[in-house]
């Protein structure tokens, strides 16, 4: 019995391993797209109110986009917490993780999240979510530093989970748009709230069960 669970549970690391590749994989071409700058190619063709209008606008967009494709990485390899033979990885990935998101990637995201596409309701979930990124990384970070790692573990999977709302937020527009065609104005307001939400409902059933 032990021996099947023990390789029901190496089968579901590799397809998380492979399915966070693929994902991955796709998010680095999105942000290759960026390079060099340009400011007039995919969301930037949406955004040229901004891009015009204000100046520092593209400044806070690059820095976003081009830290949180390593914040997916860096997380993602620190939530494994392997050393992968190399002393103290998880932890400097993870402090890689922690540094970029508090530094960078949340607060450019919150600013962004003020002038998101959908009106109101997009603004509002996009802050709110820069903002909860922010803190239950910084509360991974607090607790680390107290060497209470339990706790520290169960914080490090919300911030992670909201990083990997920069990948399912597109997921959901991918599967709202083909099955009901809707607005493109209401598409960003509920996929903006379905980026995130889910995914932490998740996590806390997780940690609640203690499979976190």
């Amino acid at each position: 019995m032990y021996l099947v669970k023990r390789t029901t549970s190496n089968f579901l690391k590799i397809l998380l391993i492979i399915g966070f590749g693929y994902f991955f994989w796709l998010m680095l071409k999105i942000t290759l797209e960026y390079i060099p700058l340009k400011n007039d190619v995919s969301f930037l063709m949406i955004k040229q109110t901004e891009v015009v209008e204000r100046t520092e606008y593209l400044y806070f967009f690059y820095t976003h986009v081009y830290t949180s494709i390593f914040v997916l990485l860096t997380g993602f390899l620190a939530i494994l917490r392997k050393d992968f033979g190399l002393k103290n990885f998880h932890k400097n990935a993870g402090k890689v993780y922690i540094f970029l998101i508090l530094l960078f990637a949340a607060p450019s995201g919150i600013y962004m999240g003020i002038f998101a596409n959908g009106g109101f309701l997009s603004k509002l979930s996009f802050v709110i979510l820069g903002c909860l990124w922010w803190f239950s990384t910084y509360k991974a970070f607090s607790l680390a530093r107290n060497k209470k790692f339990t706790e520290h573990k169960q914080w490090m999977w919300r911030s992670f989970a909201l990083t990997l709302s920069a990948i399912t937020l597109r997921m959901w527009k991918v599967i709202i748009v083909y099955l009901f065609h809707p607005n493109p104005m209401d598409v960003y307001q509920i996929i903006s709230w379905l980026g995130w939400i889910p995914n932490i409902i998740l996590i806390e059933y997780l940690i609640l069960k203690k499979h976190l």
